[in-house]
């Protein structure tokens, strides 16, 4: 795997992609691809491989458990550059079920947009239609439905401030810009 062929196309740029996985294999297929690309030195290729979780506390029995919880079952992300070579060792990977898109042969990679949303990576910017003050309501993660007023706005990390009133107090809450909409 290691000859002309692969090393001509390092100039690309690694892309994300979302595999399918059979359902419970997401850890077993990222572990086996780790190992593939330790084993045939293909860090150029198959750069990052991650399963999305979020931290989910329960109280069972009066006491507070913390776990994670995966975002997409059944689904592992990677980055990637996309050739004939890389495509066959992902694809044929024991556990994967294919590439998320209109064709399994063509895999289409994530847009910036999604990549933002799901928590990647991203040069895509935002737009940004609240300010410090306004009210806003908070539509994806553990906090989805509370209202609160954007306290700041910090466009380098892409993360907002929010007061929101939680018990009889007003509580400050960091989150993604695309967690929250302006009403």
């Amino acid at each position: 795997m290691s000859g002309d062929k692969m090393s001509s196309n390092q100039e690309q740029e690694a892309r994300w992609y979302v595999i399918h996985t059979y359902s419970g294999y997401e850890k077993k297929v990222k572990m086996t691809l780790e190992m593939i690309v330790e084993n045939r030195e293909l860090q150029g290729f198959i750069q990052e491989i991650s399963i999305p979780t979020e931290q989910v506390v329960e109280i069972k029995d009066g006491k507070k458990k913390t776990s994670e919880k995966k975002l997409y079952p059944g689904y592992v992300l990677i980055k990637m550059i996309l050739t004939d070579d890389i495509w066959y060792i992902v694809r044929n990977t024991r556990g994967v079920t294919g590439f998320v898109g209109p064709s399994s042969t063509k895999p289409v990679p994530l847009t910036d947009e999604e990549l933002m949303i799901m928590g990647l990576e991203s040069d895509w910017e935002p737009i940004i239609d609240y300010g410090e003050g306004d009210s806003v309501k908070i539509i994806h993660g553990p906090l989805d439905g509370f209202v609160g007023t954007v306290q700041e706005i910090n466009t380098d990390k892409k993360k907002v401030t929010v007061l929101v009133s939680m018990f009889g107090r007003e509580t400050p809450v960091e989150l993604d810009l695309t967690q929250i909409l302006r009403i």
